[in-house]
C-alpha cells in the first residue's frame, strides 16, 4: 500500500496536534439531549467467553442554558476541563458479564477467567471544545449475583437456542463497587480538499483515561484515525469501557455524514476485579496481566436527528493461561430530542 500521498495530511495533523490549543473555541450551544443504547456482545466474534455481553443506556444533556450548578461545577473542576468548555451532564445505566471458555462445565477449571456480572449506574460531568473534551464519571454498583449476570445470560440462551451456561454459582461474591474515571481526548481534522472544508476529512483523536476503584484501577492511552465526514460531531463512537468510549452525545452540522475508523489502546492495569477476585473475602481469581493492548475497527453513519455505529474489538490477553485474544462487536443507536 502506497502510503506517500497519506504523507502530507498526516504531518498537517500532527501539526495541528502540536498548536490544538491556539484554536480551540467552544462549539455552538446545543439544545437537543442525546439518548443512547450501546449494546456489546462477543457472538459478533463468533465466541461465548471472557467479556461476553454488555449493554449501556445513556443520557447525556444539552448544552445550551446549563443549570446553575453544572456551571459551578464545570468552573470548580477547571484544572481538569478544557478552559472555556461548553458543560454537559448525563446518567447512564449498564451491565457487564464475563465468563470462562468452558461454560458447559459445572466446575469450570481454576486457571480459567471467573463467573462475574457487573450492574451499574453513571454519572457524568463533561466539558468539551472544538478540539479537546474532558469527562469526570462515578460509576457506582454491584459485582456478584445481584448483578443478574446469571438471569440475563441464561434468559437471552433461552430465547435464542443457545446452550446455557452452566457454572454460574462458582461466580464471584456480591460486592459493591465502585470507579472514578477521569478522561481527556482531543480532536484534529484536516479536510482532504482545502476547497471544500465541510467536505471529506482525516481525523486523530488521542486520549487518555485514568480508571480510580475496588472494581477497575487502570491507565491507558489511545489514539484512533477516522477517515470521513462530519467528523466534528463527536470525539468517536460510544462503547463501553473500559475501552475507549468516545462520546455517548453527538452534535452534527444539520447535514448527513459518515466515518471509518481504526483504533488502537494500551492499558496499565493494577485492579480488575473480574480476574483478581473479590476485594475482601474469598473467590475465585486469576493470574492478571498487567499490561493489555487492543485495537478497534469500525464505522459510523450520523444523521441530523440519529447516530448508528458498529465497532469490532480485538482485545489481547488479559490473565496468563487465556489461550487466544477475545474479540467482540459493539452496537449504538443514539437519537438526539
Amino acid at each position: 500500500m502506497n502510503l506517500r500521498p497519506m504523507r502530507p495530511l498526516l504531518a498537517s495533523l500532527l501539526g495541528a496536534l502540536a498548536t490544538s490549543a491556539l484554536a480551540n473555541e467552544a462549539p455552538q450551544p446545543d439544545p437537543a439531549a442525546t439518548l443512547n443504547l450501546t449494546v456489546e456482545n462477543d457472538l459478533f466474534g463468533r465466541t461465548d467467553k471472557y467479556y461476553t455481553s454488555g449493554f449501556q443506556l445513556s443520557w447525556r444533556s444539552a448544552s445550551a442554558d446549563p443549570p446553575v450548578w453544572l456551571a459551578w461545577m464545570s468552573e470548580l473542576a477547571t484544572p481538569f476541563f478544557p478552559p472555556g468548555g461548553t458543560p454537559r451532564w448525563g446518567l447512564a445505566l449498564g451491565q457487564n458479564i464475563y465468563t470462562p471458555a468452558d461454560t458447559l462445565a459445572r466446575n469450570p477449571d481454576l486457571r480459567d477467567r471467573p463467573y462475574a456480572g457487573w450492574l451499574y449506574g453513571a454519572f457524568t460531568l463533561i466539558s468539551y471544545t472544538e478540539r479537546t473534551l474532558g469527562t469526570f464519571e462515578v460509576q457506582f454498583g454491584v459485582v456478584g449475583p445481584a448483578a443478574l449476570g446469571e438471569q440475563v445470560q441464561n434468559n437471552v440462551h433461552d430465547l435464542i437456542n443457545v446452550d446455557r451456561a452452566l457454572g454460574w454459582k462458582t461466580q464471584l461474591k456480591d460486592e459493591p463497587g465502585i470507579n472514578v474515571i477521569l478522561n481527556r481526548q482531543w480532536r484534529i481534522n484536516q479536510p482532504l480538499r482545502a476547497d471544500d472544508p465541510r467536505g471529506l476529512a482525516l481525523g486523530l483523536v488521542p486520549s487518555l483515561t485514568v480508571s480510580l476503584g475496588n472494581v477497575q484501577t487502570y491507565g491507558s492511552v489511545g489514539l484512533m484515525l477516522r477517515v470521513g465526514s462530519n467528523l466534528q460531531s463527536d470525539f468517536g463512537p460510544p462503547r463501553i469501557r473500559p475501552s475507549h468510549a468516545g462520546t455517548a452525545f453527538f452534535q452534527p452540522d444539520g447535514r448527513w455524514g459518515w466515518y471509518v475508523f481504526a483504533g488502537v489502546e494500551g492499558r496499565a492495569v493494577a485492579r480488575d476485579i473480574f480476574l483478581d477476585g473479590n476485594t475482601w473475602r474469598d473467590s475465585r481469581r486469576v493470574d492478571r496481566i498487567p499490561f493489555v493492548g487492543e485495537g478497534a475497527i469500525g464505522a459510523v453513519l450520523i444523521m441530523p436527528w440519529a447516530r448508528l455505529s458498529y465497532t469490532h474489538t480485538f482485545r489481547g490477553p488479559e490473565f496468563r493461561g487465556q489461550t487466544r485474544s477475545a474479540q467482540y462487536g459493539s452496537v449504538s443507536l443514539s437519537f438526539r430530542f
